[in-house]
């Protein structure tokens, strides 16, 4: 006798107030992405462009998410004027772009999906290093302007050459397998101890990387100790005619630096996709932005410089698009901070959709002592089924799931937990 088993559908929860909910998408975000957030009923305005934080502080008060890519800043003075912002999306790796703390500060959490396009990124550099190495696009360009120029002087194969990775992340490590099949000797240097992959083997230094290496890429967030972390000094270690790779964050090479080390023909070229500065939209002047040593950057022989496109590929901004816009979605619906950069990670199973009288209360409050006991003491005349919270410096988040609240009491309960004396922001989804 076959037994069956009924599945509970979880409760599809609804913010209170029972305002739409409406997002912002910057930067030509995946319309993937666009139709999964009007598939939830969000209101999507959608847009190719990045923002200025001016154009922000006048339009993000109208919004209760937004979502960005690496050309967007969203500063304090954005957050300030978002007064109904609710959670941001960074669909791409990084979130230098958005002030952290001050997100934090203001009960915000933010998402980004950091492994979607490492492999984009990987095969990117892979392409860079053979063609360095092999210097056509040089011979590429000349053909444009109508020189037949084949030569084999200084291109090279890059099977039996060493590959030096610096970050050994989820990016460095697929580019080492990739490196190794095809005949590279890889070498790796990151702050901490690291299981390799293949026959990759960790060095103790970034000097000893250096001088080992004849292909260096760069896989490393932007922090202030990584700023100018390839400088004079750094090149000065690299081997005379070796090459110079960066798709991580543009301040963490020096530029003029390297515009020496490749004029005095110590390396042999280099490849960037990042900039310390980048322009905010397709077609806007690249010169104005990097100034005095932008001409020398772009003059020089067996360069290449892309436009920050290691993770473009539509594979990547499809998982990117999928990954942020449910992590979004999930806070909004059922308050989950799972994955958040900035935030506690909290996160209750569904309510059951049979359930009518639940409420899921989502309350972000500072750190101190004594506040549990004063939310729990308003929660007191219901039924608490489940409860969790956590902590990540001075911001704290607790979601609790009570039973049998009558829709009388609802806007009472979410005014006594906002009353409390740590309160940040609270939420209730019914």
């Amino acid at each position: 006798m076959a037994i069956g088993f009924a599945i509970r559908q979880p409760k599809v929860l609804h913010p209170v107030d029972n305002e739409d909910l409406r997002l912002l998408l910057l930067e030509n975000i995946s319309q993937e992405a666009v139709r999964a957030f009007q598939a939830h009923g969000f209101h999507v305005d959608h847009s190719a462009k990045a923002m200025s934080e001016d154009e922000l502080v006048q339009k993000i008060g109208s919004y209760h998410a937004i979502g960005i890519r690496s050309k967007t800043k969203i500063t304090e003075r954005v957050i300030k004027a978002a007064t109904k912002l609710l959670v941001i999306g960074c669909f791409c790796i990084g979130t230098n772009q958005v002030d952290l703390r001050a997100a934090a500060g203001s009960g915000i959490p933010v998402f980004n999906s950091p492994f979607s396009n490492s492999r984009s990124v990987a095969e990117l550099v892979i392409s860079e290093i053979i063609a360095l190495s092999r210097q056509y696009f040089e011979r590429g360009w000349e053909m444009r302007q109508g020189i037949w120029n084949k030569q084999s002087k200084g291109c090279w194969e890059i099977r039996g050459k060493t590959l030096g990775i610096v970050g050994y992340g989820h990016i460095g490590s697929q580019l080492s397998v990739l490196a190794e099949a095809f005949g590279l000797r890889v070498l790796f240097h990151d702050v901490i101890n690291l299981m390799p992959l293949g026959q990759a083997r960790q060095v103790e230094s970034l000097q000893a990387l250096l001088q080992q290496s004849d292909f260096v890429t760069l896989h490393v967030p932007e922090l202030p100790e990584t700023t100018n972390m390839i400088s004079k000094a750094e090149l000065a270690h690299m081997k005379k005619g070796a090459y110079l790779i960066n798709n991580a964050r543009g301040k963490v090479v020096d530029i003029p630096a390297l515009v020496e080390a490749i004029q005095s023909k110590h390396l042999a070229g280099a490849a960037l996709d990042v900039f310390p500065a980048e322009p905010g939209s397709n077609g806007a002047p690249f010169d104005d932005l990097l100034n005095s040593w932008s001409s020398a950057l772009r003059q020089l022989p067996n360069v290449i410089l892309t436009p920050h496109i290691g993770g473009s590929t539509e594979e990547a901004q499809r998982m990117i698009g999928d990954e942020v816009s449910s992590a979004l979605a999930r806070y909004l619906n059922y308050g989950s901070t799972l994955g958040a950069v900035n935030f506690p990670e909290v996160d209750l199973r569904a309510i059951s959709a049979d359930v009518a009288s639940n409420v899921r209360v989502c309350h972000v409050h500072n750190n101190i002592p004594g506040v549990l006991r004063q939310v729990n003491e308003v929660l007191s005349p219901y039924n608490v089924e489940k409860q969790y919270s956590d902590s990540k410096g001075d911001v704290a988040y607790l979601m609790a799931d009570i039973s049998n609240v009558s829709p009388q009491d609802v806007n009472r309960l979410r005014e006594q937990i906002s009353q409390t004396n740590a309160n940040i922001l609270t939420r209730l989804l019914v």
